[in-house]
């Protein structure tokens, strides 16, 4: 719903504290507001409202913000709360139910009937929340116009609070019963949830201090604001819950792994399916191999013709590769640096196939294997470059579609989202800067940095990746053609950079590594500027590195996603969702390389400098048209 003057809004509990900061935030949106609360601060708060919007048109005979007394928990007062907001403004837009208390005793210490105490926490928490909302469906359906309505939840209601078992037991019930109510989405009303931790307040000056420092202070009241007015714009989110902390900044609870595991048929409903018909298996098919060690993909591979091997073995799916990705360590595999050992070991394995990560569709099954043939999948082992590969079926990851945009978040976007999380440990409102930011891995984490609510540095080299970058949301764009990134980040960001996400080696980490700052991350995902020349990757020097992070306090650590294998799924999920909803884009590189002869000329042209966005191969451009017109 797009936040517009005109619009109208009921917020109850709204005369302090997160109800107080939501009327003012949809106020100055022009957005008309009915302050309900049993306290007489709420009319402070519309006449602040008032005040502040005294120079809107005169021809709006409405007042901008009005206070109704109400307590939640009276049939009576509720009814009465609504009934003036129609009467004042005629129609109802938005209803937020924020109204909350906390259990002024701890329950199994309670010798009172609990009138007074936990009872009438269930039913300011949880049963006013159900009948606000029931009240405002009935009013939406009624005008048959869109609606959203917000119902204030907890961190408490997704993991327990052990010090008030009642107020966490509302919010849960609370959680629980807004997500059920996702269906209403196909009559225009969306009911959400948002889950924050502790905001600073007077109910959290009763949570022991050490308790919020645990988990790293208190939220401010904006990110809380900005939590609410995403869930009312988004027009996908409907029965979501926003989860939000000073640790993680915003994401929604479950993951869709999780919610896999008991929604099974709506995720697959999701995803696109061929018959047995679209699919011919050949006798023969071709494949790129490694026969040489070199650091010169194209001198060291070579398309070869091989048999297909029929029927499949147990526990192993045959995959029509339709889409390949192109990798900076392509170059590295080639000259076998990914074995270890020494170089006569490596050798030994020649011949070994190419290719790091592709999507497609399963052709065909063994024994034991319970996934259908024609389901789309992708897979990150070797033996991506080839017409087809026969995959242990535990490595494959199951996708909605095998296009182009969904192997670039395979091994870029999948880097991007987990190094961020895990070595990144990203937070809210840090300054993150992306080196090579236009590239396969670095535009996902520009979007995933801005999308938790960072400030975004991106670097890239030339016009057309600066205007990538701008149109992903980065806020700071250096274009090394054009300024000295040293001097950009000395002049700009004195005080440091928080995170910094660096895939290119040499200079660009030194440059880096100086702009760091106090308590400051910096994850190591490649360096790229080392992989190629003539005499392969030659590993650099660092002297006084130690020195460095011990004087800030910094933490240099590397990523390899090999080694987070177990996240995969979880993570890919999330990046299909992001993308789905129009919240991520994913930049493939326009340049087209079709077939497997192509795919020297496609690593070549990502090691060019000349690429931005992911750099695909096309391995069956034939299949590729017939599956877009499915």
């Amino acid at each position: 719903m797009e936040l517009k003057a005109g619009l109208s809004a009921i917020v109850t509990g709204g005369a302090s504290g997160i109800g107080k900061a939501l009327c003012l935030a949809l106020a100055q949106k022009g957005i008309f507001v009915t302050v309900a609360d049993l306290s007489e601060k709420g009319k402070e708060v519309a006449f602040l409202i008032e005040k502040e919007n005294a120079k809107l048109p005169s021809e709006l005979q409405v007042p901008s913000a009005i206070f109704v007394k109400c307590d939640v928990t009276n049939a009576n007062d509720l009814a009465a709360a609504f009934k003036k907001h129609l009467e004042v403004y005629g129609g109802l837009d938005i209803c937020i139910n924020n109204a909350g208390i906390a259990t002024p005793l701890v329950f199994h210490k309670d010798t009172t009937d609990g009138s007074g105490t936990w009872k009438r926490t269930i039913n300011v928490n949880l049963t006013a929340v159900v009948d606000c909302t029931r009240i405002a469906i009935e009013i939406m359906r009624s005008r048959k116009m869109p609606g959203v309505i917000i119902n204030m939840g907890s961190a408490s209601g997704l993991y327990p609070m052990y010090a008030d078992p009642i107020y966490s037991g509302t919010k849960g019930g609370v959680v629980l019963f807004t997500r059920a109510l996702a269906p209403l989405k196909r009559e225009g009303i969306r009911v959400n949830v948002l889950c924050p931790e502790f905001v600073q307040s007077e109910m959290a000056m009763m949570i022991n201090r050490k308790v919020i420092d645990s988990v790293g202070g208190f939220l401010s009241m904006e990110e809380v604001v900005n939590g609410a007015l995403e869930l009312i714009k988004d027009e996908s989110k409907a029965g979501a819950c926003l989860w939000i902390t000073k640790r993680r900044g915003m994401e929604y609870w479950p993951s869709k792994s999780e919610e896999r595991k008991y929604l099974l048929n709506q995720y697959k409903s999701r995803r696109s399916q061929y018959t047995t018909s679209d699919i011919i298996v050949p006798d023969n098919f071709k494949k790129i191999i490694v026969h040489t060690l070199d650091h010169n993909f194209r001198s060291a591979t070579r398309v070869v013709q091989t048999h297909l091997k029929l029927p499949i073995k147990p526990e192993n799916a045959l995959v029509k590769i339709i889409f390949a990705g192109v990798n900076a360590s392509d170059v590295n595999f080639s000259s076998g640096r990914y074995f270890g050992g020494n170089n006569n070991e490596t050798t030994a394995r020649l011949p070994f196939d190419a290719g790091f990560e592709a999507v497609g569709i399963i052709a065909a099954v063994g024994d034991s294997v319970h996934r259908k043939v024609g389901t789309p999948v992708a897979f990150m082992t070797f033996g991506g470059y080839a017409e087809f590969s026969v995959i242990p079926a535990k490595h494959l990851l199951p996708v909605p579609r095998p296009d182009a945009e969904v192997v670039a978040m395979l091994t870029s976007g999948l880097t991007a989202s987990i190094a961020l999380e895990k070595a990144g440990q990203m937070e809210y409102g840090k300054a993150v800067l992306v080196t090579a930011a236009a590239g396969g891995t670095g535009q996902f984490a520009v979007q995933l940095a801005k999308l938790a609510g960072n400030k975004v540095v991106a670097t890239c080299g030339g016009a057309e990746k600066a205007s990538l970058l701008r149109s992903l949301g980065a806020d700071r764009v250096i274009d090394y053609k054009k300024e000295n990134i040293k001097d950009v980040l000395k002049k700009e960001y004195p005080k440091g950079i928080d995170i910094i996400y660096e895939s290119v080696g040499g200079e660009m980490f030194n440059i880096c590594l100086n702009a760091l700052a106090v308590y400051g991350r910096f994850i190591v995902i490649g360096m790229i500027s080392q992989y190629q020349g003539n005499n392969g990757w030659q590993p650099l020097k660092y002297p006084g590195l130690c020195e460095k992070l011990l004087a800030k306090s910094q933490t240099v650590a590397g990523f390899f996603l090999i080694h987070y294998a177990h996240l995969w799924q979880e993570h890919l999920d999330k990046l299909f969702d992001l993308y789905s909803t129009g919240k991520l884009k994913v930049a493939v590189d326009p340049k087209r390389f079709n077939g497997l002869d192509s795919v020297a000329d496609a690593v070549e042209h990502l090691h060019s400098g000349k690429s931005f966005g992911k750099v695909v191969v096309c391995v069956d451009p034939q299949f590729s048209k017939t599956m877009a017109k499915l």
